[in-house]
């Protein structure tokens, strides 16, 4: 059973109004019950594990106007929940600070340009989503939780506990299954790599939603065409706290996105010790250091992603390398804890330095 929160003693609201898993409920997740330790903050939304400090959705009706040191922040990360800001506000008479944060990588339409101009602050998760931004915007950057994130000390026994094959190299994609995430590129380039590579197999683990079915479907009847059902393995979607496991499977990991807001499967995979071919959309120029951590390729181009993967499958020296690398930027410059510390540093600006 979930422990909730007292409405009357939390100063920001963090809500998530999404019931399928998503890149934002994952930050949700990862930099609430962080956030909680400095300031008095939970979630809201329909469905969170216990572990997230979190208020019932009737409490946003119930709870008072104020919070304990005045107006509360709510911080939105979608449209629907800019919108459930601004209702509670100007409908119900709760004094919120708005803020919003935007990973978007393209025009924003008239709602979301509106709802935009409407919030008090406004972050952006890389430089490339404030460009599209037409208001300041403080940039931060997502960053890791490199304990939950780790290498793992016997990767046969990870993968045993997986019922993946523990001998071989393993390259892994993860997320939706749809066009916009490369899936099919990255099941094209596998097939072209693993031809000649016996000792090689990829595991594509997500979930397609139904208007995606016929796609999924199609990308599994191309690898059985291929001969290569066996090497080839799909697995369904697992909660966002079961994927550190998944990550420190493998030894490679492709982001073979053809557009993404910010894309934070890099990150874990790399906090994780595990290199990554990722493609120059989203925040990845930003994440993946070419050469060092992994190679970057253009988006929607199996076969630059089958030569890149080439690489580190013919040179375990190179690939254990770049494996080192990995986990030492991550430790270096991307911190769960120096995000969160920055966002907390926006609320108490809003609170008035309360909170």
């Amino acid at each position: 059973m979930t422990p909730f929160c007292d409405p009357r003693q939390i100063d920001v609201i963090a809500p998530n109004f999404k019931r399928r898993l998503s890149g934002v409920t994952a930050t949700i997740v990862r930099l609430v019950p962080l956030q909680a330790q400095d300031i008095a903050i939970a979630a809201v939304g329909p469905v969170l594990p216990a572990h997230v400090p979190q208020i019932r959705l009737r409490d946003l009706i119930t709870m008072a106007r104020r919070g304990p040191h005045g107006a509360r922040v709510w911080h939105a990360r979608r449209n629907s929940e800019m919108l459930g800001g601004l209702a509670l506000t100007y409908l119900l008479g709760k004094s919120l600070k708005l803020v919003f944060t935007s990973a978007s990588q393209r025009r924003h339409t008239w709602l979301t340009k509106a709802l935009i101009a409407r919030m008090d602050a406004v972050i952006a998760t890389s430089a490339r989503s404030a460009a599209y931004l037409e208001r300041p915007a403080t940039v931060i950057l997502h960053g890791i939780d490199a304990e939950s994130f780790q290498p793992a000390p016997d990767r046969a026994a990870v993968r045993r506990a997986l019922k993946l094959p523990e001998d071989g190299v393993l390259i892994g994609c993860f997320g939706r299954i749809r066009a916009q995430k490369g899936t099919d590129a990255f099941v094209d380039a596998m097939i072209a790599a693993l031809r000649d590579r016996p000792h090689a197999r990829a595991l594509v683990m997500g979930r397609a939603l139904d208007k995606y079915a016929d796609f999924a479907r199609d990308l599994e009847a191309r690898v059985a065409h291929a001969g290569m059902a066996e090497r080839i393995l799909f697995r369904p979607e697992v909660p966002v706290w079961e994927m550190p496991q998944w990550y420190q499977a493998l030894d490679l990991f492709v982001a073979p996105q053809r557009w993404e807001g910010f894309g934070l499967t890099p990150l874990e995979a790399m906090a994780c010790g595990v290199p990554v071919v990722a493609t120059t959309v989203g925040a990845f120029e930003e994440l993946v250091v070419d050469g060092k951590t992994g190679f970057l390729v253009p988006p929607g181009a199996p076969d630059a992603i089958a030569t890149a993967i080439g690489r580190l499958l013919d040179d375990a020296g190179l690939r254990e390398q770049h494996s080192l690398a990995a986990r030492s930027h991550i430790e270096t410059g991307f911190r769960i804890k120096d995000e969160a510390a920055a966002i907390t540093a926006i609320y108490r600006g809003l609170l008035g330095g309360s909170g």
